[in-house]
């Protein structure tokens, strides 16, 4: 992650621009005075530098909640606030050179909003879930030209990685979402998808809450594929095909095929590793029979005016409301110059959303984005408003 290791952190004077960064306003951690964020904007993202002080080193990151879209947003941000303040760097990994001259052409990555907004209807859309270096993602494009592949990736280098071959290759029917595949499917269109790759997810063998595959998954998956569509597993771990079997199998009625050690036209270097280990792959390949009902979401974010005192407020640091389906858990609690700031994670248990609320002059609303609008955000926003409300 970038960073800069500072020897005293400096506030200036807010809000302010440097270098075409503008930088806000500053929340104090109300828990604990060893970390700030500062409300950044850049290049049309918004997003917060973290500041920590744990007494043995001072570092200056982005924040994992809102990091933007570009890897160098983040740099420019953080040489400019070190400008900005005169700070002392010890040691940095953030480079001072300009942004890649592919990455300045690429347009293929976007935010969750615009597939909330603007889901792409005017042709067959197939997505992959956790891409990596892109060798598939971009071989099917390549190969396809009339159908939109959307690749979903949190992983920082491999999504430049990919969005430079798409600008080299002139790739035009390729879109790239830094996002959670499973909350990612909750808005997309029913009966429009042809093919759903999920290859070689980690196997969280230890967390198995984590893992991409799981009945929720499944049947949005089930709902968001044309008939004749299929989802693809495609996975070294025994472990890990064996539970995802288990989970198919469980509905009442599917259609599965099972492939073991089969060829695919073109592979990860992974992949490729595996094979030269003699390590067995399993493919566990889902075909969708059944034409699904048009996806229907009711209800807003918008929140009613805030009676509860700044002291109800703070006390609601690591509260959990538990509620049918869902749940809100306040994770930590800032102060800024006009009011407080609460970090939360709420929705449903198997894949909740982290983001912020911004209270100020009894008037709440989210920053610097609004939640992915899912019936299950839906709810627990309802409930957060009640909980502001006492």
């Amino acid at each position: 992650m970038p960073h800069l290791h500072i020897e005293k952190f400096e506030t200036i004077e807010l809000p302010t621009t440097v270098d075409d960064v503008t930088f806000h306003f500053i929340a104090n951690n109300a828990a604990r005075e060893d970390e700030k964020l500062i409300a950044t904007s850049y290049e049309g993202e918004d997003f917060f530098l973290l500041l920590k002080d744990d007494g043995k080193r001072v570092l200056l990151k982005t924040d994992k909640l809102t990091r933007p879209a570009s890897i160098y947003n983040v740099h420019k941000a953080l040489l400019a606030y070190a400008k900005a303040a005169g700070l002392k760097v010890v040691a940095s990994n953030v480079p001072e050179g300009g942004k890649n001259v592919h990455l300045k052409e690429a347009n293929a990555l976007k935010k969750i909003e615009y597939f909330a907004h603007e889901f792409p209807t005017d042709k067959e859309v197939h997505i992959e879930v956790g891409f990596g270096s892109g060798r598939h993602l971009l071989h099917q494009a390549a190969n396809n030209p009339d159908i939109l592949f959307i690749g979903i990736e949190i992983h920082r280098p491999s999504i430049e990685q990919v969005l430079k071959q798409v600008v080299i290759q002139k790739l035009d029917n390729v879109l790239v979402l830094d996002y959670d595949a499973r909350l990612f499917l909750e808005l997309v269109p029913s009966n429009l998808v042809g093919k759903i790759y999920v290859h070689f997810p980690v196997p969280w063998d230890k967390k198995p809450h984590r893992r991409v595959i799981s009945t929720t998954f499944i049947k949005e998956s089930r709902r968001v594929l044309k008939v004749g569509g299929t989802l693809e597993l495609r996975t070294d771990s025994e472990k890990y095909y064996a539970y995802s079997y288990e989970t198919f199998i469980a509905f009442p009625k599917i259609t599965l095929n099972i492939n073991k050690n089969k060829d695919i036209a073109v592979s990860s270097k992974y992949e490729d590793r595996w094979k030269k280990q003699e390590k067995n792959i399993y493919d566990v390949i889902m075909i969708n029979d059944e034409e699904s009902e048009e996806l229907k979401i009711e209800g807003d974010f918008s929140f009613d005016s805030i009676t509860s005192t700044q002291e109800y407020l703070l006390a609601l640091h690591n509260k959990t409301i538990r509620f049918e389906d869902g749940f809100i858990h306040f994770e930590r609690i800032y102060k800024t110059d006009k009011g407080v700031m609460l970090r939360v994670s709420m929705g449903s248990f198997d894949r909740p959303e982290h983001l912020y609320v911004m209270i100020e002059d009894e008037k709440a609303s989210y920053y610097p984005e609004l939640p992915l609008r899912s019936k299950a955000n839906l709810h627990a926003h309802k409930e957060l408003n009640k909980v502001f409300n006492g």
